[in-house]
């Protein structure tokens, strides 16, 4: 279950990156703003020549420039494409009708755009065939929201009835526009590849409803010409990321216990096109790959590059297929999102840390040089973050821990702290700058501690670590976060009186289950969090990705389920506990938070419920976002600073002295 989580709000976000096939040219992604300063659409920018920039050849780079099929600032255009050639790109604008987005293919030097597709439903990914002729898409005919399970789910009311809205890959000519179905009309494509040779395709695929049957998902391959579908692998897990080798003869991709799709951690293996035996090639690596890319120099087929969680930081290795070695490029205490030039050798990158604002930067992987330095003037208003590690049941865990943001190691004053558990579970907090659905960076303002735990089930420590919370949600991943929390009293100077806890999806499941295990909470806030693993599975859109966590359905073993659900435990509740959630949440649906705040009203523990309209798993509305802030803030500060004041006057008194 993904987190959601805002501020650091007056800094410019970047939503995508991509370098040009030849690495001379980066396109990004920008949001825009309206007249009246709000947050408009999203806007895609080019800058040439980036390595005469890498290679200090300043006066040789102009400005960047905007590409664009739209008039004004309010329009979405994005999911950037470049064609093999380096010249073009293609990318998807609702120019013409307002949240309908349609494929455009643009010069990059500037010069025309051309509309490619007049469809109605919901269009994804692009991608260019390798000799340029052909675009593909994903796209789902007629559909009535954005793919994916943190979309707010469509109301269901009157006979309910499974409706099946397909995302098939979808073939557009380029020089005539002609649109071609091509994936199985039954069948929900999630990610595709092309082949080096624009023939076929590797996909991942499932037949069935795309939300829920994400977990059952297997690798294919799909012939341009004869449309023949040919399974290749089923994972033992869940996998993606399929990437074709560049001599055609093998498919890449990660497999590992994952808990949301877009969420990839595991290990990377290769099988043979044409079916077989899949390879781990990354077996026992104490990291968790995200992303791949060949390294296609000389269009060899030896070396993989990827980017990985790695001990709570981002990571670039590289793994050499004919001897298995893997040397690590780069590695930093930050957010990274990177892509690489068709050889491998170049990138662009989009980094940030709690200490710097997200910008572009270009060069070789590790050496990069800053591009763009939109968020110059933007500092950071909070305190520093450190990375943290202590042992639990004999396994070191890590996590990051924010600090106050007015800290005196000298003061004899003692801090309130906030921990915050992430969602996932397969999921892991990387130390980068907050988004603008961050909620609680904001508490370090206000003078608290805020530990980020990365217990098992997480991602950053290999495959085993992450598989370590199966069939035990709640027991071993929660006894990580309280050795933490132990870890930072025993080491600074936290007042153990006034510790909170919160969390979003996951991360409110923990919450939950946190307060029926112990009353040392002071305060929680529980969002979109899941309260009875039992009424849980009935309730929500995506079932199937209970099974390989707790090795059967609900109707066939109930007494793993109910043994870690908070429901179970209720009447041990002592905590002030605020519950929030989003009113067509379809990951974590609104009863699962209702039920919770029904028991705790019931037992006369002090809670209160809010239920944001229209909202599914992830706050998209600013307002929301911003309530959701203060709420939380407002429900800490008054729990957990009631002796704050006296605090500071025992502090003013002694300086005083």
């Amino acid at each position: 279950m993904a987190s959601a989580q805002t501020t650091g709000h007056s800094a410019r976000h970047f939503r995508q990156v991509a370098i040009s096939p030849n690495g001379n040219r980066v396109a990004w992604v920008e949001p825009t703003l309206g007249e009246d300063g709000a947050p408009g659409g999203t806007a895609i920018f080019v800058q040439d020549h980036v390595q005469n920039y890498v290679q200090n050849l300043k006066s040789h780079i102009s400005k960047p420039k905007r590409i664009s099929a739209a008039a004004d600032n309010g329009q979405s255009e994005q999911d950037v494409a470049w064609a093999p050639d380096s010249k073009r790109l293609a990318f998807l604008s609702d120019a013409e009708n307002s949240g309908q987005s349609e494929l455009y293919v643009a010069d990059a030097d500037g010069g025309d755009v051309r509309k490619l597709t007049s469809l109605k439903g919901f269009l994804a990914d692009p991608a260019w065939s390798p000799d340029g002729k052909t675009l593909a898409i994903l796209f789902t005919d007629d559909a009535l929201r954005a793919a994916g399970p943190l979309q707010a789910m469509t109301p269901e009311t009157g006979v309910v009835e499974s409706k099946i809205y397909e995302q098939r890959l979808t073939l557009v000519d380029v020089a005539s526009g002609d649109v071609r179905p091509l994936s199985p009309a039954d069948m929900y494509v999630y990610e595709y590849d092309w082949s080096p040779d624009s023939k076929s395709f590797a996909i991942i695929a499932a037949h069935g409803a795309g939300d829920p049957n994400w977990w059952l998902a297997q690798l294919y391959t799909l012939g341009f010409a004869d449309e023949k579908l040919t399974p290749v692998y089923q994972p033992h897990w869940q996998m993606a990321k399929p990437r074709w080798s560049p001599d055609g003869k093998s498919i890449a991709f990660i497999e590992g216990l994952m808990s949301d799709e877009g969420s990839t951690g595991g290990d990377i293996f290769i099988v043979p096109a044409g079916g077989g035996n899949a390879q781990n090639v990354t077996p026992g690596i104490a990291a968790s790959p995200n992303g791949i890319s060949w390294a296609s120099s000389a269009k060899t087929s030896d070396k993989i590059l990827f980017t990985e969680n790695i001990d709570g930081e981002s990571g670039i290795s590289a793994v050499e297929l004919s001897s298995g070695k893997i040397a690590k490029l780069w590695s930093g205490p930050e957010a990274l999102t990177v892509s690489f030039s068709a050889d491998g050798e170049k990138s662009a990158a989009l980094r940030s840390s709690p200490a710097h604002p997200p910008e572009v930067w270009v060069g070789p992987a590790g050496n990069w040089r800053q591009l763009t330095h939109y968020n110059e003037d933007i500092h950071p208003e909070w305190g520093e973050v450190k990375s943290l590690h202590w042992t639990s049941d004999g396994m070191p865990i890590q996590g990051w821990l924010l600090y106050p943001r007015d800290y005196d190691a000298h003061s004899t004053r003692r801090y309130p702290m906030v921990v915050v558990a992430h969602g996932g579970p397969a999921a892991a907090v990387r130390a980068g700058w907050p988004g603008r659905g961050s909620s609680t960076f904001e508490l370090s303002a206000g003078g608290y501690f805020v530990l980020y735990p990365n217990p098992r089930g997480s991602y950053g420590q290999g495959e085993k670590f992450t598989q370590g919370n199966i069939k035990d949600f709640g027991y071993g991943d929660f006894r990580d976060i309280m050795a933490g929390v132990d870890e930072v009293v025993k080491t600074l100077p936290v007042d153990n009186q006034r510790i909170g806890i919160t969390g979003w999806s996951y991360g409110g499941y923990m919450t939950m289950w946190a307060v029926t295990q112990t009353n040392r909470f002071a305060a929680a806030v529980a969002g979109a969090g899941l309260s009875n693993w039992q009424s849980y599975y009935g309730e929500n859109d995506i079932d199937e990705w209970m099974i390989p966590y707790f090795g059967a359905s609900v109707y066939d073993d109930p007494a793993v389920y109910a043994k870690s659900s908070p429901m179970t435990f209720i009447k041990n509740v002592k905590t002030p506990t605020l519950v929030l959630v989003g009113e067509r949440d379809g990951e974590v649906p609104e009863p699962q938070s209702r039920e919770f705040w029904h028991a705790l009203k019931t037992l006369g523990v002090e809670t209160q419920l809010v239920v944001y309209a229209g909202e599914g798993h992830a706050i998209s509305q600013p307002a929301h976002q911003r309530d959701i802030r203060e709420r939380l803030v407002r429900w800490f500060d008054h729990y957990l600073k009631a002796d704050l004041k006296a605090d500071l006057k025992t502090d003013a008194s002694a300086s005083r002295r």
